[in-house]
Order: structure tokens, then C-alpha cells, then sequence
């Protein structure tokens, strides 16, 4: 339509955020106007009659998935940035593999290594010997190993438990979904002649709560992001007809805003990805920077969500009890998943243990070469590719663990958040593709076989016998299936493939 952006002849029209120069939000009193020039002489704000506007769904028009990042810049970085997409294949043997992989975190520490075993090796060929005993290397390696693995651990259950939160918002999304959908009954008492009205009516107020489920699970992306605003192109269209802080923060506050959209310079975006800590920006500096109280979009969401709920039970649009229970019970849950994710993010392993299980780790692969030059006997110069060898294996453990502990970034090896908000927009998209279904269309068909594989008789078929003949069949059917069972047994005892003939010898006639 001509306010999603799209001119009448169907071209699209490029998103700009809301409050910026050419946005296509509109305010409270612009929308006012809008609304009472289409119920008047149902035209657009343009001109143009809504009949002759191409739908959405006009081949004419394009509306990129805000969700894919297909529709995202193709820069050579994007090989090196993260979630990694779990549905793409790679033939590569999975040691030979660089995306995900810690490596290039790596290179400087190796090398940073490397120069000191090479350091020490001179000194102990040209100057004077200062190789130590081994049992320091025993009794340190095995201190090392139990840090590490505390912190691998810790990190790990972190990751886990953020990937159980965003399966119970899955779970609780697609049962929201069924009941607006399916369980929420349309009004009743309406008169003759405004029935039309108000199905159309009821159709958009249950569409419009789906798309509020889909924006909670993207609002919430972005807070565990530390994105507040509501500029991106995911989330602008979903929550522009929201009275939220979020909404009014982005409005009034766009230079803040915009702050997420800025690239960074070459040796920038190089020292992040090889893990320099000076390069790193502070994953917090929108929300420190920002000049308007930012609110909680997410729970701001779920308030309307709730407001709807109240609605439809109050009028008796929804007259099971356990429906009403199922509604609120997963907006609780939501609201449980909010505050789970939160305090993962928000807790993350103490300070003081990740300061000093970095510290006896370094310690430990400094004081190698010393240890390496007491056991390698006359091959000295081994000392040198040995230390970077044990350096990559110790320090490829921590930086993982370092990696991993927050998986809500944008990191390659965190949570694809954006695949899992892909998923609950498509599958509210496919719970409401199609009205909610008779039980009489679809088991009255002569394709519902009742009886397959025994029978390839529809419906109407065994409607016409009786029902001892019915539950005749029935019993046949598990005697017919044993034989076959036991058919393809004894088949494939024989080394021959099982025959897809079970049921011949004691089929039912389809007459």
C-alpha cells in the first residue's frame, strides 16, 4: 500500500527510520488524518483510489526479508561477522574450516609467543643456559587444565541456557499464534448488515496480535544487543503504531539513533577481528549515549499483548476456560524468557575468576620455553615451534570460552538470533495462511484414507458400511500389519530388499 512505502505503480520506495529526514512513519496526528481521509472518500493520502493500489501481495512489489541477511551490504567482512548462518553447507574438512573457527583471534598472541620462545632460545644457546626442571611444567599444566575447564564449562552452560530461553519464546510464540488464531471466535450479536465489516475487522485485530508476538521476539534481539532504538529495518514497521519510550527515543533523539549504522574504519573493524582489545567498542555506548529514557520495548510489547488478551476474554471470544489459561500462561512465559535472557547477559562469569584464570594461563605459557629447553636435550631450536604449537592449543581453549559467553552478540559462534526470529515470523505466517479449518472439510474428503495402508478407500466409501464391517477391518488391519512386519524381517534376514507387498495377501476391497 501507498503508506508501507510503496508508490502506487509498485516500486519500491527505500525505508528510512523513523523521525529522519524521508521517513515513513507518520505521527499520531498525521495518522489521525490519514484514517479520516480513507473512511471518508476512501482515498490514499496521495490521491489515489485503495482499489487500484496494488495489495501486498502484487507481483508487482518487492518487500525484502528484513530477517535474511541476503538483503544486507555484501562486503568481504561479512565472512568474518557473525551468528554464523547454521543453514549453509560447507564441503571444507572441518580443521581446514576459517569461519567460526578462533584462529584469527590467535595470530597476535602466537605471534606475540612465538618471539618470546625465540627470545629465550638465543639466550640459552648464545648466552648462558637457563633451562628449570619439568615437574614445574607437570604440576602447572595440571592447575592450567583446571581453570580451563571451569571456564569452558561456565561459558558453555551460559550459551545453553540462552539457546533453552529462545526455544521456550519458539514454543510459547507459536501457542499465542494457535489461539488467536484458531481459538479466538469471532463477535457475535453483530447486525446483519455490519457482519462483513467486523469479520474483516476481526481478522486484522488477530493478525495485528501475531505481528506483536514476531516483535517481541526481535524487540527482545535487539535489547540483549543493546540496541534500544526502533530505527532497524526489522523492527521499524512492526512497532511504528506503538506508544513506546523506544518509539519516542528513536523520533526525538534519530543522531543517537543512527549510531548503530556507522561502519567502522579499516584498522578498526582488522583490530576487532583479531581480538585487540583496544579496538573493541563498547557494546553499551548507544544506551550511555542516549539523550531520552529508552523504556523496555519488550515489555512494553507484552502490555499490549496482555491489553488484547483481557479484550477477547472479557467479550467471550475465547469461551474455553483452558484458552484463556493458555494465553496467559505464555504471555507469562514470555515475560519469564525476557528476564532469563537478561540475567544471562547480565551475569556473567565473576571478574576476579576471569582475571586470574587469564593471568595463571599466560603465566603458564611464558614460563614453557624454560620448561621445553630441559626436555628437548640437544634439539634446542624445537623449542620454538613446540611453545606456539602448546600456546595454540592452551590459548585456543580460553578464547573460546571467552567467545562463547555471551552468545546473544554478534560474534560467528553465537545464537543466530536473527534464524529464530525468522522462524516465528514464518510460522505465525503459516498458522494464519489459512482460516480456521471444519473438521468436517477435511475428514469427509474421499482422500482421507481412514484405513491406509489396509485400504485405499476414502471416507464416503466406509460410510457406506457398517460399523461391524468397520471394526472387522480394524482388526484386520493389525493382524495384516504383524504379517508384514514379519514379512520384511524375514527379508531381510534373507539379504533381499523388503517387498512393499505386505498387505496383498489380506487387503480390503476397495469395491
Amino acid at each position: 500500500m501507498a503508506e508501507d512505502g510503496h508508490a502506487a505503480g509498485g516500486a519500491p520506495t527505500a525505508h528510512a527510520a523513523p523521525g529522519a529526514p524521508g521517513a515513513g512513519g507518520h505521527g499520531p496526528a498525521d495518522n489521525l488524518a490519514i484514517n479520516t481521509q480513507i473512511k471518508t472518500n476512501g482515498t490514499s493520502p496521495n490521491g489515489v483510489l485503495l482499489e487500484e493500489i496494488a495489495s501486498l501481495t502484487s507481483p508487482r512489489l518487492f518487500t525484502p526479508n528484513p530477517f535474511s541477511r541476503k538483503n544486507t551490504s555484501l562486503d568481504i567482512d561479512d565472512y568474518f561477522t557473525g551468528p554464523r548462518d547454521i543453514q549453509k553447507h560447507s564441503k571444507w574438512p572441518i580443521f581446514l574450516q576459517m569461519h567460526g573457527s578462533i584462529l584469527p583471534k590467535l595470530i597476535l598472541p602466537l605471534l606475540s609467543i612465538g618471539a618470546w620462545a625465540t627470545c629465550v632460545t638465543c639466550i640459552h644457546v648464545l648466552v648462558t643456559p637457563i633451562n628449570i626442571g619439568s615437574v614445574l611444567l607437570t604440576v602447572l599444566g595440571f592447575v592450567v587444565g583446571l581453570g580451563l575447564s571451569f571456564r569452558s564449562s561456565t561459558a558453555y552452560e551460559r550459551y545453553a541456557e540462552g539457546r533453552r530461553y529462545w526455544a521456550q519464546l519458539i514454543l510459547a510464540s507459536q501457542n499465542l499464534g494457535r489461539v488467536f488464531w484458531v481459538h479466538t471466535a469471532e463477535r457475535s450479536d453483530i447486525p446483519e448488515d455490519q457482519k462483513e465489516q467486523h469479520k474483516r475487522r476481526d481478522v486484522l485485530e488477530r493478525l495485528t496480535a501475531m505481528n506483536l508476538v514476531v516483535a517481541f521476539s526481535v524487540a527482545l534481539k535487539h535489547r540483549l544487543r543493546f540496541e534500544p532504538y526502533t530505527c532497524y529495518d526489522d523492527i521499524a514497521n512492526l512497532v511504528s503504531h506503538l506508544g513506546t519510550f523506544a518509539q519516542a527515543a528513536t523520533t526525538d533523539d534519530p543522531d543517537n539513533a543512527q549510531r548503530a549504522f556507522k561502519r567502522h574504519g579499516f584498522f578498526k573493524s582488522v583490530g576487532e577481528y583479531l581480538g585487540v582489545s583496544f579496538a573493541e567498542s563498547n557494546p553499551r555506548k548507544a544506551v550511555k549515549k542516549a539523550g531520552r529514557p529508552l523504556g523496555n520495548l519488550p515489555l512494553e510489547i507484552l502490555s499490549y499483548l496482555a491489553s488484547y488478551a483481557d479484550e477477547i476474554a472479557l467479550d467471550g471470544r475465547l469461551p474455553i476456560p483452558m484458552q484463556q489459561t493458555t494465553v496467559y500462561n505464555n504471555i507469562a512465559m514470555l515475560n519469564d524468557v525476557l528476564v532469563g535472557t537478561e540475567r544471562v547477559l547480565n551475569t556473567p562469569l565473576p571478574i576476579a575468576y576471569a582475571i586470574a584464570i587469564a593471568q595463571i594461563t599466560w603465566v603458564y605459557i611464558l614460563v614453557l620455553p624454560f620448561q621445553l629447553l630441559g626436555t628437548v636435550g640437544d634439539q634446542t631450536w624445537i623449542t620454538i615451534p613446540a611453545t606456539v604449537v602448546a600456546a595454540y592449543i592452551i590459548l585456543g581453549i580460553l578464547f573460546i570460552g571467552r567467545e562463547i559467553e555471551n552468545p546473544f552478540g554478534q560474534d560467528v559462534n553465537d545464537l543466530p538470533l536473527e534464524v529464530y526470529c525468522a522462524q516465528i515470523a514464518a510460522e505465525m505466517d503459516v498458522i494464519a495462511a489459512r482460516p480456521k479449518p471444519r473438521s468436517r472439510d477435511w475428514m469427509e474428503s474421499i482422500d482421507n484414507r481412514v484405513l491406509w495402508p489396509l485400504s485405499s478407500s476414502g471416507w464416503p466409501v466406509w460410510m457406506k458400511r457398517s460399523e461391524d464391517k468397520i471394526r472387522e477391518a480394524v482388526v484386520h488391519k493389525v493382524e495384516a500389519t504383524f504379517v508384514s512386519q514379519k514379512g520384511k524381517e524375514a527379508a531381510v534376514l534373507k539379504g533381499r530388499a523388503p517387498s512393499e507387498k505386505g498387505y496383498a495377501k489380506g487387503s480390503v476391497s476397495d469395491v
